[in-house]
């Protein structure tokens, strides 16, 4: 495994190779003083890939970073930021954090079918359950799928702020891969399709165009990273929000892990429901989309349904600071 600077490093480092890749959120964002110490971006060859073990772990008492008033009041920022004409929408993200013993590799085997991918370092790992597609290529076809809208597995999603919330982000989305693609080719063949994954129901898009030749994973990166669904409309207002509200930085949550292959071609999921282990300490960050009309006590019981299946899974509970 190597750790490296930016999107160029990586670049190079991945060229005629098969590697797995993980790129923090942190990578091309303001700096926060981040909670979990993670690599900005780290590369490893294909046969490296940490698998899951059978061993043990114990999880201690979680604890979180923003209370339920401190993460309401964050809100009502976002929406006085939103009144203001400052953005349309931004994604606030909670950290919850609580004592780690055991194998962190075990982590993936208690996930079971939730489980996507892990990726490990020199005293970290990331075990991720991220149900969402950042960005993949196939030749000269780059598509994003992009999540927006959450219910309890089972419930249907009808609302119009999760439709609203929805179809800014797709829009951001084929903003950004117009940038990198042949003019007149985005575009955006499902639409809010109502899917069950990582154990919550979601609404999902795709949206897909034909890259420019000569284009790298490089440029890619600088047109689309960090994801629009993670971020907020418009995208670089949001991410200046999220700095200003969020209290501490996003570690392994919210970039990207996946896998690119020696012609060029990859699959990079974004790493929402992700946890961290480093230090004897795990770490989960859970959170959603923030619109005008999103109410304070809806959004915090989004990030839970989010949460819980997670926690269930590792024998965990979540927190009861409020």
């Amino acid at each position: 495994m190597v750790e490296l600077t930016d999107f160029e490093a990586l670049e190079a480092y991945v060229a005629g190779r098969d590697a797995d890749v993980f790129v923090a959120y942190g990578s091309n964002t303001p700096a926060k003083d981040e909670p979990c110490p993670m690599p900005r971006i780290a590369a490893a060859p294909l046969g490296a890939r940490v698998e899951s073990t059978p061993g043990r772990f114990r999880v201690g008492e979680w604890v979180r970073t923003w209370s339920d008033g401190d993460y309401a009041a964050a809100v009502d920022n976002v929406r006085a930021a939103i009144a203001r004409g400052d953005v349309y929408q931004v994604n606030l993200v909670q950290h919850l954090s609580a004592p780690f013993s055991g194998d962190p590799g075990a982590l993936a085997a208690a996930l079971g079918p939730l489980h996507t991918a892990t990726f490990a370092g020199d005293g970290w790992m990331i075990v991720s359950a991220t149900p969402e597609l950042f960005l993949a290529r196939r030749g000269d076809r780059l598509w994003t799928k992009p999540i927006k809208g959450t219910r309890p597995l089972g419930e249907d999603i009808d609302d119009d702020k999760d439709a609203a919330e929805h179809v800014m982000i797709v829009d951001l989305e084929r903003n950004d891969l117009s940038r990198v693609c042949v003019p007149g080719t985005v575009r955006w063949p499902e639409l809010m399709r109502q899917q069950e994954l990582a154990g919550v129901t979601h609404l999902v898009s795709t949206v897909e165009g034909r890259l420019r030749p000569g284009v790298g994973l490089a440029e890619i990166l600088h047109a689309t990273f960090p994801g629009g669904s993670i971020t907020g409309a418009p995208k670089l207002a949001a991410i200046d929000h999220i700095a200003r509200f969020e209290p501490v930085g996003r570690g392994a949550s919210m970039g990207a892990i996946g896998r690119v292959w020696a012609n060029g071609d990859f699959e990079l999921a974004l790493t929402i429901r992700t946890f961290a282990v480093a230090d004897g300490w795990i770490h989960l960050w859970v959170g959603g989309g923030i619109v005008w009309d999103s109410d304070p006590e809806a959004e915090i019981e989004e990030s839970w349904v989010k949460a819980r299946p997670l926690l269930t899974a590792v024998g965990a509970s979540a927190p009861t600071l409020v």
